[in-house]
């Protein structure tokens, strides 16, 4: 008998404490919001442990991708981003020309392209090398137990809120008024503009990869020992087909694209709030939309919701993959980039309207223009994050060379 065949308490490669904590955590979280806030807030609760669940046990994650192509040349991971991509604006671009689903009606994350995202997509691409992650990555990461991610995620909410100070000062700056490309081209050039575009990227990291290994390097993982779906780990294809059509969920349930880092900023108000500080007069907080969320619970704000979701459904899916295993003792270069990485991440997050969920992925299926500036941008930032890596002692992926 394998251990797929055996009864779960038995299974002994699962983490069974933290799989019951998650599991438990997931349940009470979705009842209470649906007894507080309403169906919606629970099911996008659920949506978010999903996305957790699939980042974890794909690795779906953007700065390994970025930096093993910068570094390395291989481009498996920026491959299935585009796929990603691709896949995505033939689900979102017609509904969002329609501005209704489901008889709801939708809207994308359409934001201004300029100055404020050139320089907050940079920093956030340095921070992303130098923290560890990107926004969903840091929130996965934390889920499955890495205490360093915990202090990138801190110190990514004390970038957010410092950011959130300066905001009148880089919204002055030169930038485009938010353009959509579905509203502007209409949507079937829209489409097939974006399509060719994810295409010659696609077709750029082939080349690079095969004149620099000589052939396509192969990226699929081992088969594991019983349900690879339940207990991982997937391909990056997978990966990529789930977070779509969660991210799809998500804009059906909230009337708008999955983000991340907008909560990072409002924890980080209410904590400096509690602390005193008079968060409500600043000028970002004196807005409509803002001034509410500083007032609302957190069980009210669709985002908090969302991210703790994801928290815990990474959780959940570290225990089933037996890898929930935290190490407390950290090497201090390794700290210290892990707050200078988080600072960035979060003030880059601000100035740039988004992250690489809100600004790139759920930027560039709403059609936003800023959403290809930050793309250009931040991978710019990655690529001088990458190698500022071994000065703070971390590893830069390469493949080892063999003889003939």
């Amino acid at each position: 008998m394998n251990s797929a065949t055996l009864p779960l308490a038995r299974r002994a490669d699962i983490n069974l404490k933290p799989f019951w904590v998650s599991l438990v955590l997931i349940l009470l979280g979705a009842w209470y919001l649906a007894q507080e806030v309403g169906p919606r807030q629970s099911a996008l609760f659920v949506v978010g442990a999903l996305l957790g669940v699939s980042l974890y046990h794909a690795s779906f994650g953007f700065t390994s991708a970025w930096r093993v192509f910068i570094a390395d040349g291989r481009g498996a991971g920026l491959r299935a981003q585009m796929l990603m991509l691709g896949f995505g604006v033939l689900l979102f671009f017609p509904v969002l020309a329609s501005g209704t689903l489901f008889g709801n009606p939708v809207s994308g994350l359409v934001s201004p392209a300029g100055t404020s995202v050139i320089v907050g997509a940079f920093l956030f691409g340095v921070g992303m090398q130098l923290g560890g992650g990107c926004a969903s990555g840091t929130l996965y990461t934390v889920g499955g137990g890495s205490t360093r991610m915990v202090v990138t995620l801190v110190a990514f909410i004390a970038g957010s809120v410092i950011a959130t100070a300066h905001m009148p000062f880089w919204t002055a700056q030169p930038q485009l008024k938010p353009m959509s490309l579905v509203n502007v081209l209409g949507l079937v050039p829209a489409l097939l503009l974006n399509l060719a575009v994810f295409a010659l990227i696609a077709a750029i990291t082939v080349a690079v990869e095969k004149r620099r290994h000589g052939r396509l390097v192969s990226s699929e993982v081992q088969q594991v020992e019983g349900s690879r779906w339940l207990h991982g780990p997937w391909p990056l294809l997978a990966g990529a087909i789930a977070l779509v059509t969660l991210n799809f969920a998500t804009l059906a349930l909230a009337g708008r694209p999955w983000g991340v880092t907008s909560a990072f900023a409002l924890w980080g108000a209410k904590a400096a709030s509690f602390m005193g500080v008079d968060i409500a007069s600043w000028t970002y907080w004196s807005t409509k939309s803002n001034a509410a969320a500083l007032a609302a619970p957190v069980s009210h704000d669709v985002t908090s919701v969302m991210d703790i979701g994801i928290v815990v459904g990474a959780m959940l899916a570290a225990a089933l993959a037996g890898r929930y295993a935290p190490v407390w003792r950290l090497p201090l270069r390794s700290v210290a980039a892990a707050v200078v990485g988080g600072l960035m991440l979060g003030y880059g997050a601000r100035l740039a309207y988004g992250c690489n969920i809100g600004a790139y992925f759920s930027g560039i299926l709403s059609g936003s223009l800023h959403g290809w500036l930050w793309l250009v941008a931040a991978f710019a930032g990655n690529v001088f994050g990458t190698r500022l890596r071994p000065w703070f002692g971390l590893e830069v992926e390469r493949l080892k060379t063999t003889g003939c």
